[in-house]
């Protein structure tokens, strides 16, 4: 692969993938083989391509999805524009007698959101599905599910700049591109960054690389907007044998790669900006000292964190040791499990806690915010506007006594639908619950007062006249009730079952 790649080839290879889209590959051989596929499972596409007439998308496919061998004839098939001596000066593929093999993985990605569709093609190493083994150690990775978490959760830079730390092969800064003025993307492997401007030229942007560790390369700059998803993943350090891949394994002993990324942050986010990163932490003991221990990293920043996943170690280290391409019940599988679980076993770790955490930098008109929460459910799309509404209505709320807050005019959110619940044979409901069509999908039970209230709530009305209706309704005091409700309204505003007023 060239540190710079060629123009002229690069646009002679654009023409070739003309086509080569998510959409496209699925057509190439079918939802079950693209279902297949999506758990590394390559057979059925190999079928279908085999059954199939061998279109220009299907060779594509074969080639640098699947890492077959095609003869000389397809692959030229395949590239009609750049050619094979094209494919081999950008380091696309090798030849062996008169058979080629890609010796990259190619393949397109697109996100869908609030800006539309996007769509990009991503060069990376290629995967344990082509290798047939374990990876090596300066893996590249492509965009992958964690790539496509990420981007789903970051807040758009609206024209501001931002910072991809530890870019990889390039996939966010493509990403940011779509709302930025500026992207600087940073990682501490060569590897990594000559993919990720091989990606920047072959989509036609610009990104700012730099070579260094953490925040090195950007020392004193501060940017809008930090995305990162770092390599996170709690490794035995010393143990022989346990492998230290690039794109996962930050060389920290513990979670003290994360810590770094999210102290690191307060240097280099501008007033008002704000970081967004994957990560996993320890919890050693006790949950509720690990919380405070991962919210403790962002000193001097707001801090958001949502747990996806609590793991017991043994989860973790299988989910990881898999992840790298060794076999379940074969002597190399036990001997890295047991590597994990006795580096856990040192520190004390009882579970290990993932997900992603959102940080702000203090600006004008934000409120101090210190948040974790265990949210599990399935998203149900608009996760990053959920959490810009949330640290919006956060601020909104907090800057109003209760006097005023009784008196805005909100209105209940339109994902928002009310859920209740009854013993068989019983009138009255036993649970009522709030639930959300988007965003973080949450479930929030609330009493009978808290329904009737945000029920009636429909931006018209203010919320002491609500609240006073609903209590003349249920013949309790007015005021005993607004006083009782109003944490709960506070807390609605900011999960998204109710909106501020416009």
């Amino acid at each position: 692969m060239q540190d710079v790649a060629d123009p002229e080839l690069l646009g002679a290879l654009r023409a070739d993938l003309a086509g080569f889209t998510v959409d496209g590959l699925e057509d190439a051989w079918g939802p079950v083989a693209a279902a297949a596929l999506g758990r590394d499972d390559p057979v059925p596409a190999l079928l279908e391509l085999d059954r199939r007439e061998p279109t220009r998308v299907r060779l594509l496919g074969r080639l640098f999805v699947l890492g077959d061998s095609v003869p000389l004839e397809e692959a030229r098939t395949a590239l009609p524009r750049l050619g094979l001596d094209g494919a081999l000066a950008l380091g696309l593929v090798e030849v062996d007698g008169e058979t080629v093999r890609a010796i990259v993985d190619l393949r397109p990605s697109a996100i869908a959101d609030e800006h539309g569709v996007a769509s990009w093609w991503i060069v990376s190493d290629l995967g344990e599905l082509a290798l047939g083994g374990e990876l090596p150690d300066e893996h590249v990775l492509g965009a992958g599910a964690a790539s496509s978490t990420l981007a789903g959760i970051t807040v758009p830079a609206d024209g501001g700049t931002v910072l991809d730390l530890g870019t990889g092969s390039g996939f966010q800064a493509l990403h940011a591109l779509r709302t930025a003025s500026r992207v600087v993307g940073t990682d501490v492997s060569p590897r990594a960054l000559r993919f990720a401007a091989l990606n920047a030229a072959l989509n036609a942007v610009e990104v700012d690389l730099r070579l260094g560790d953490l925040y090195a390369p950007v020392a004193g700059e501060r940017f809008d907007r930090i995305v990162s998803n770092p390599p996170f993943v709690i490794t035995p350090r010393g143990a022989d044998g346990v492998p230290a891949y690039t794109y996962r394994d930050g060389g920290a002993v513990g979670d003290g790669l994360v810590a770094a990324v999210v102290s690191g942050a307060k240097e280099h986010l501008a007033p008002g900006g704000l970081a967004q990163l994957l990560g996993n932490w320890e919890v050693r003991g006790d949950e509720a000292a690990a919380r405070e221990r991962v919210l403790g990293w962002a000193a001097g920043l707001d801090v958001w964190v949502v747990q996806r996943d609590l793991l017991d170690p043994a989860e973790y280290a299988e989910t990881w040791v898999r992840d790298g391409g060794a076999h379940p019940g074969t002597a190399r599988w036990r001997a890295l499990v047991r590597a994990w679980l006795d580096d856990f076993a040192d520190r004390g770790v009882t579970a290990i806690g993932a997900g992603y955490l959102t940080l702000r930098a203090p600006g004008p008109g934000t409120a101090p915010m210190r948040r974790f929460e265990h949210l599990d459910a399935p998203l149900a799309g608009g996760v990053a506007e959920a959490i810009a509404a949330g640290l919006a209505a956060h601020d909104w709320q907090a800057a109003r006594r209760d006097d005023a807050l009784a008196r805005a005019r909100l209105a209940v959110a339109p994902d928002v639908t009310e859920h209740r619940h009854h013993w068989p044979g019983e009138a009255d409901p036993t649970v009522l619950e709030l639930r959300q069509g988007s965003g973080f999908a949450r479930v929030r039970r609330v009493d009978t007062v808290a329904a009737a209230v945000v029920g009636a709530c429909d931006g018209e009305l203010a919320l002491e006249d609500i609240v006073r209706a609903v209590a003349r309704i249920l013949q309790v005091d007015g005021g005993e009730t607004l006083h009782s409700v109003l944490p709960v309204i506070r807390e609605l505003l900011v999960e998204g079952f109710l909106r501020i007023p416009a």
